[in-house]
C-alpha cells in the first residue's frame, strides 16, 4: 500500500503537460511498443506516479520513460533511486537504525518507505520474483526443483509429472556460509538449475515440469535481490543464470499452453538482461519471444522481436545464434503472407547456419539447434505461406532425427509432419506418423504437440472411412491429455 508520507512527483506532472493522464498513458504504451517492452500502463497508474505513490517504477517502466525522455535521469523525472526504496539499501538503513538502537544511541530517521512499493502493472513473475523473499538465507535454502511432495502437490493441482521422471529433488543450494551473501555453490545450483530442466524438457517435455521449476526461479530471483556476492564475477553469473531460467521457466509454459506466463517470463529475462549489459541473454530473450509472439498470431511482434535479436546477437561472434534468430523473423513473415521477405530470411538463416557451430561462441542452450531443427522451422515457414509441397518435404527431413535425448523434439516435429501430410490429402500417412506421436506421447508431455495432434485429427476426420484413419481418430480420441 502507499507510504503515508507519499510525496507528489510533480517533475513528472509537469512532463505531461496538457496530456490528459489516460492520453499521457497511450503516449506510455506507444513509446514501450517502438523498444519492445510491455507495459499495462493507464490513467490510474499515472495517478499514482504523480502522487507519489510509486516511488520508483519497475525496470521495464523505467526503460520505457527514459526512452521518452532522453537525457533525463530517473531522480530528474521526480524518482527516488531504487537502493532507497527497495533492495539492499533500503534494508540497510533499516538494520542500521536497529543497530543504533541496540547500542542506546539516537536513531536514524527511518527511511521513507521501507516496505515495497505496490505496482499492479508489473508482471506476476516479477512480483513474484522481487517481492517473496526476505532474506538470501531463507531464499537459498529453498531453491530445488520439487520434492516428492512438491510432485504430489502439482499432481492433484493438475499437473502430472512426466512418465519415467524421477520425482525426487533435482537441485538444492546449501544455505549461504554467510548471511546475506552467495558464493560459488548457489550460483552453481542456479545455473545447474537451467541444466536440469532443459535436460529434462529435452526428453519428456514440458506439462509435467512447469510447476515444479517456478520454485527455483523465485528464488534466484530473491538471490539478486537480498544477497551480495563476494566477487564482481559471481554476481554477473547469478544475474545471467537467473535470466536464463527465467527463460527456461517460460518455455515450459511456452510449451504447456500458458501462453502469457511464458509472455511474462520471457519479460522478465528481458529485463533482467537489460539491467546487467548481457547481449547474450537479451538475443537469447528476444528468440523466445518472437518464437511465443509467431505461436500466439502476433506475427508483426515475432518479426520486430526477431530483428532486435538479431541486433543484440551481432557482436556475438556465433552465426548458429544468428542462424536461428533469422529462422525466428522468417517465421513471422509468413505469418504475415510475406513470402519474399520470408524467403530472404529464410536464405540469411542457410548461408549463417552453413558456416558452421563455433564452440566458444555458441550459447549452451542452442544444443537443440541442429540441421532437423532448422528443417523444422522452414517446414512451418511454408506450412504458413500455404505451400504444402515444399512444408512436407522439411518436415520429413527434420522427422528424420534419430536421437532419444530429443525425444520431444522428435515427436514435435512428426507432429507437424502429420499436420502437412493431412493438409496435402495423404491422409493415411498422415495417420500413420501421427500415430506414432501418440505412442511417444505416453513419455512426453506437450500441449503443443497435442494441439498440433488435434489439428491433424480434424483435417483426417472427413476421411475416417478409411481404416488407418479411423484407427488413429479412434486412438487420438481415447489418449488422455496432459
Amino acid at each position: 500500500m502507499a507510504s503515508s508520507r507519499a510525496v507528489p512527483n510533480l517533475a513528472f506532472r509537469r512532463l505531461r503537460g496538457h496530456r490528459s493522464a489516460a492520453e499521457f498513458a497511450a503516449a506510455v504504451r506507444r513509446a514501450a511498443r517502438e523498444i519492445g517492452e510491455q507495459v499495462a500502463c493507464d490513467a490510474r497508474y499515472i495517478g499514482r506516479v504523480e502522487s507519489g505513490e510509486i516511488r520508483c517504477p519497475n525496470y521495464a517502466y523505467e526503460r520505457v520513460f527514459l526512452h521518452m525522455f532522453p537525457g533525463l535521469s530517473l531522480t530528474d523525472l521526480g524518482f527516488a533511486a531504487r537502493e532507497h526504496v527497495r533492495g539492499r539499501g533500503a534494508r540497510a538503513a533499516t538494520a542500521a537504525a536497529a543497530a543504533a538502537a541496540s547500542d542506546g544511541a539516537p536513531a536514524p530517521p527511518p527511511p521513507t518507505n521501507t516496505t515495497r512499493t505496490r505496482n499492479d502493472e508489473e508482471s506476476d513473475v516479477l512480483r513474484r520474483a522481487f517481492m517473496t523473499s526476505g532474506t538470501a538465507t531463507v531464499a537459498a535454502a529453498s531453491l530445488g526443483l520439487g520434492t516428492r511432495g512438491d510432485a504430489a502437490s502439482a499432481a492433484s493441482a493438475g499437473g502430472t509429472a512426466s512418465a519415467g521422471m524421477a520425482p525426487g529433488p533435482l537441485v538444492s543450494i546449501p544455505a549461504p556460509r554467510v548471511a546475506g551473501r552467495f558464493g560459488e555453490t548457489e550460483v552453481s545450483a542456479v545455473e545447474d538449475a537451467v541444466r536440469r530442466i532443459r535436460l529434462l524438457d529435452d526428453r519428456y517435455g514440458a506439462d509435467g515440469l512447469y510447476r515444479r521449476a517456478a520454485g527455483p526461479l523465485r528464488t534466484a530471483y530473491a538471490l539478486l535481490d537480498a544477497g551480495t556476492a563476494a566477487r564482481g564475477s559471481t554476481a554477473d553469473r547469478l544475474h545471467a543464470g537467473a535470466g536464463e531460467l527465467a527463460l527456461s521457466v517460460g518455455w515450459l509454459a511456452h510449451d504447456s499452453g500458458r501462453l502469457e506466463d511464458a509472455r511474462s517470463h520471457y519479460a522478465e529475462a528481458l529485463a533482467t538482461a537489460r539491467v546487467g549489459g548481457d547481449a547474450a541473454l537479451e538475443a537469447h530473450a528476444f528468440s523466445n519471444t518472437s518464437f511465443l509472439a509467431r505461436d500466439a498470431g502476433r506475427y508483426r511482434e515475432a518479426v520486430r522481436a526477431a530483428q532486435a535479436g538479431q541486433q543484440a546477437a551481432r557482436h556475438l561472434s556465433s552465426a548458429r545464434l544468428l542462424s536461428l534468430l533469422a529462422l525466428r523473423e522468417a517465421g513471422g513473415w509468413a505469418g504475415l503472407g510475406d513470402r519474399a521477405a520470408c524467403e530472404q530470411a529464410l536464405g540469411r538463416a542457410h548461408t549463417l547456419f552453413g558456416r558452421g557451430p563455433a564452440p566458444d561462441a555458441d550459447p549452451e542452450w542452442m544444443s537443440f539447434f541442429g540441421e532437423p531443427e532448422l528443417e523444422f522451422l522452414e517446414a512451418q515457414c511454408w506450412s504458413l505461406l500455404g505451400d504444402g509441397p515444399r512444408a512436407v518435404r522439411h518436415a520429413r527431413r527434420a522427422s528424420a532425427l534419430n536421437d532419444p535425448h530429443f525425444a520431444r523434439n522428435l515427436a514435435l516435429y512428426r507432429a507437424q509432419l502429420a499436420v502437412d501430410l493431412a493438409r496435402g490429402g495423404c491422409p493415411e500417412e498422415a495417420a500413420a506418423v501421427g500415430a506414432r506421436v501418440l505412442d511417444a506421447l505416453g513419455e512426453v508431455r506437450s500441449t503443443r504437440i497435442e494441439a498440433m495432434l488435434a489439428e491433424t485429427a480434424r483435417a483426417l476426420r472427413p476421411r475416417g472411412g478409411t481404416p488407418a484413419v479411423a484407427l488413429f481418430l479412434e486412438r487420438h480420441t481415447g489418449t488422455p491429455r496432459a
